[in-house]
């Protein structure tokens, strides 16, 4: 069997590999159009930002590698210009010497990834901008910033890979601005969780230009303009275009492959596309969301990895499959970690369904345990069933164990409540005994059994022009006084039992505190003594986030007392 492979980095490396794994006697060929193969995209900024000194380090093997241990035929700067189905062959170009050949295959697998997406707009051409993208993309901007010692930078797009770049050109003093044409950053995250983020790199000195479309860009000399709708030009040093990728399916549309969503390569779960002799995976390829069943694109190395591991299987005769993708993602924010598993609200109502969120501010470990930071969590299940949708984790220490933990009882079809059940490993540097995500299953159970109700941000302007409910605030008289939501009075839980006669009976009550916890416990106190009570999710904490992007990173303890891990749920 004879195998060509178009792409070298993540899946396409992937699927070569595995193949070898399986078949001692295949002949595989692996075609890359850049110089290097089975590098680590996600490490790219790292390298600029000097985290990773050593730049041969970005890649996991090289074509001698590959050839030494697997008996690959690798070969860079080669780009696969043609398809020709009708004889199993493909046309390649050598970009070293211009020469064009052609490559016979029995079974095909394209891997040619995403293309940096580049709209119609002037001065794209500008020697100032930069695209993020491959090994080359990230020696020209380490080159120019080593070199140049730009003062500023501007950056279009607010994904992964340019939130990374802003966060290490941060770190090397570069006053950085960020231009995102929605009203947050990092898509995968629902607003009020983004909010964290926000808070964060501002606090860090990024400026922030949210709503705000990019126009062109015009160079002058030493420094470039990038132009925004409605404001002033942007002046500084370097600018960087990173507003997204597409599926780079230009080969497969012109084969008369089928394409799916945004163009990109639709395949089944075997990773077979319309040609049962060809096989697609990566982030050129359309999958299944795994949570809603709606097809799209997921650009992650993870989902990537598997793709290319099961078409290898697949091809060589296993009945491996893709069961789809939750899209689970976890970036760093200087100091602070931002993950998500599954779907977020906005990916719920688009797919119609009836969901209950929970949102939680838990400690990353013990509360007396020393250097304990606080991390907000939000959770979607859906009402009739109570299946976990997804999962959103903003915080430091422990959120990417935490978000792993959801991921996995996500694939293993627990519902929410179940997660107060799990088994999961406690000391007091690590967790708490009940821990963050055993605390978010104890909260689904409390509102399924009809222990507590909730409201929620969106939910404040429209209770503070009612007359007819009580909104209370059961955190200390400091901390009220050191900032609170408009419209609530301020009880005091600890003495909320000898001020129940302030409260009208007859009105429902909704209730705050900085966390949910202490609100929650007043909630169970008011409604054993006929009241009827709501509990805010997410607490003050969530509520500043969004109303001021700011936020008191320290942990909470339980229920205001100095120390201890007592609280309940």
């Amino acid at each position: 069997m004879k195998v060509v492979i178009v792409g070298g980095v993540a899946g396409g490396a992937s699927a070569a590999a595995r193949i070898r794994r399986l078949d001692e006697a295949a002949q595989i060929i692996v075609f890359e159009r850049s110089g290097y193969v089975s590098y680590a995209n996600c490490g790219l900024p790292y390298y600029i930002g000097g985290v990773i000194e050593d730049r041969s380090l970005l890649t996991l093997q090289t074509p001698e590698s590959f050839n030494h241990r697997f008996g690959i035929d690798v070969r860079v700067h080669h780009e696969v210009t043609a398809i020709h189905r009708d004889r199993k062959a493909v046309t390649v170009r050598n970009l070293e010497t211009g020469a064009e050949f052609e490559e016979a295959y029995d079974k095909l697998v394209l891997s040619p990834g995403a293309r940096p997406i580049r709209p119609p707009m002037p001065g794209l051409d500008a020697k100032r901008l930069f695209t993020l993208r491959t090994v080359e993309d990230t020696l020209q901007i380490h080159d120019f910033v080593e070199k140049e010692k730009p003062r500023r930078a501007v950056l279009a797009g607010g994904g992964f890979i340019g939130l990374e770049l802003a966060e290490n050109l941060c770190e090397m003093g570069v006053e950085v601005t960020i231009v995102q044409l929605l009203d947050q950053l990092l898509t995968p995250l629902d607003k009020d969780m983004a909010s964290f983020v926000h808070a964060r790199f501002r606090a860090k000195g990024v400026h922030l230009m949210l709503k705000t479309a990019v126009s062109g860009f015009e160079e002058r000399e030493g420094c470039i303009l990038t132009h925004v709708d409605g404001g002033e030009p942007l002046c500084s040093e370097m600018a960087i275009l990173a507003i997204g990728v597409s599926p780079d399916s230009g080969l497969a549309r012109e084969a008369g492959l089928e394409l799916g969503a945004r163009g990109a390569i639709a395949v089944d779960e075997h990773m077979r596309t319309s040609d049962p002799d060809i096989y697609a995976v990566g982030d050129a390829v359309q999958v299944k969301n795994a949570v809603t069943g709606s097809l799209g694109l997921v650009s992650l190395a993870g989902p990537a990895n598997k793709q290319g591991r099961i078409a290898a299987d697949h091809l060589c005769g296993l009945n491996s499959a893709y069961r789809g993708a939750y899209a689970s993602s976890v970036i760093k924010v200087f100091d602070m970690t931002a993950a998500a598993t599954g779907i977020n609200e906005h990916t719920a109502k688009e797919a119609g369904l009836s969901y209950e969120k929970i949102i939680l501010s838990p400690a990353n470990h013990a509360s007396y345990y020393p250097g304990g930071r606080a991390m907000t969590i939000k959770l979607l299940y859906e009402k009739e069933t109570l299946r976990i949708l997804g999962a959103q984790i903003v915080g430091f220490d422990g959120v990417d164990k935490r978000i792993d933990v959801i991921a996995t009882a996500m694939q293993a079809g627990m519902k929410a409540p179940d997660l107060a059940e799990l088994d999961l490993a406690y000391a007091p540097p690590y967790s708490s005994a009940k821990d963050p995500v055993n605390m978010a299953g104890f909260i689904a159970e409390n509102i399924e059994t009809g222990k507590v109700k909730q409201f929620h941000y969106e939910d404040l302007s429209d209770l503070r022009e009612r007359s007819d409910i009580v909104l209370l605030d059961t955190r200390t008289a400091g901390e009220y006084t050191a900032g609170h939501a408009e419209g609530f009075i301020n009880i005091p839980l600890d003495g909320l039992r000898d001020h129940l006669n302030e409260l009208d009976a007859h009105k429902p009550v909704y209730v705050m505190c900085q966390s949910g916890l202490r609100s929650y416990l007043a909630c169970r106190i008011l409604c054993q003594h006929g009241y009827e009570c709501y509990n805010f999710s997410g607490g003050y904490r969530l509520y500043r986030a969004i109303l001021e992007n700011a936020f008191n990173e320290k942990a909470n303890t339980p229920c205001g007392f100095s120390i201890g891990d007592a609280g309940e749920k």
